[in-house]
């Protein structure tokens, strides 16, 4: 269905404006800075990340851009409104998925989509049939009309992101998407976000999965402590932070030395990062290092050599785990 003249969604003028423009963006609790000055843009279409543990900032900036939260300082645009005058318009053109799932459980599964949609002024035929074609999305059409407490994990997230979308959102913000699901929940969850953004959906997301901001994100902001320190594809940043791969050694409860393991092994390391329960050796060829630990006289309890990841690029810029 083409879209009307009116739709606010009909390219104009500042059609290559972002959708999401935040300078300097502070949030304040008290003394506490939540989150400091942050600069960033999302533009229509993408998928942006925001990486980081449980603490970072990333829930208080998903709000302030949700007209959840108003902000303390900067300057933020959303969908080229101000939160702090226009968060109605805002709240009305997106939809927001956060940690916990908050349905009626006991009421059904089409129920809780269609009392939803009534909150955005929509016909009741309208919201039916635009349920019906969630449910079907969601892989819930099975179970309208079982309640929603039996349900398991999964598929209550698969309805809470449902539900976000009843008013069919230019943007959705998703908070921890996947935390508390298990591996093969994760992945259909992904598989839908997927969808989504095929459709040109905008999408949000907070995590602090590494795994998750890879297969999801066109581009991600590193947060620690309420900065944003890295920004840039998953790639370009594992590319400007890290190294190709990394060996991970580890030594058993005796643990070992760092310095006595990678002594000598300069040009074939360039960074070490001794954690509690192993020993990471950053380099471009993990098998030629491993070989070198080896020839040295040391033996691992085991060894494994991977590809670097988003958690190696955080423990570079913080000095510190994404699971911390």
């Amino acid at each position: 269905m083409p879209p009307r003249p009116d739709d606010p969604r009909v390219p104009g003028p500042d059609d290559g404006a972002p959708l999401v423009l935040a300078r300097g963006l502070t949030k304040r609790f008290g003394d506490f800075v939540a989150v400091d000055g942050i600069d960033l843009e999302i533009a229509r279409g993408e998928s942006y990340g925001l990486l980081g543990p449980n603490g970072a900032g990333k829930t208080s900036t998903m709000r302030m851009i949700a007209c959840m939260s108003p902000v303390s300082g900067g300057v933020l645009r959303v969908l080229g409104l101000d939160p702090a005058t226009d968060g109605a318009r805002i709240r009305g053109r997106i939809g927001v998925v956060p940690q916990e799932d908050t349905l009626d459980l006991e009421l059904t599964v089409l129920d809780n989509l269609m009392i939803y949609g009534r909150y955005f002024d929509m016909p009741r035929k309208v919201i039916r049939q635009r349920a019906e074609q969630l449910l079907e999305f969601a892989q819930l059409t099975e179970r309208a009309h079982d309640k929603v407490d039996p349900l398991s994990g999964g598929m209550k997230r698969r309805l809470t992101i449902a539900r976000a979308l009843v008013s069919d959102p230019e943007l959705l913000i998703l908070d921890e998407p996947t935390t508390g699901l298990d591996p093969q929940a994760r992945h259909l969850l992904w598989d839908r976000l997927y969808r989504l953004k095929q459709q040109g959906v905008t999408l949000v997301i907070t995590t602090h999965y590494m795994d998750e901001a890879e297969q999801l994100c066109d581009r991600l902001a590193v947060m620690d402590g309420g900065r944003l320190a890295a920004e840039g594809s998953p790639r370009q940043l594992i590319e400007r932070y890290s190294t190709r791969e990394v060996l991970e050694l580890r030594f058993g409860t005796a643990g070992a030395d760092p310095a006595d393991v990678v002594g000598g092994l300069d040009g074939l390391v360039q960074r070490v990062e001794a954690l509690p329960d192993r020993l990471l050796l950053y380099t471009e060829d993990g098998e030629a290092v491993l070989a070198e630990v080896h020839r040295r006289g040391r033996t691992p309890e085991s060894a494994l050599v991977r590809r670097s990841t988003l958690e190696d690029v955080f423990l570079h810029l913080t000095g510190r785990s994404l699971v911390d």
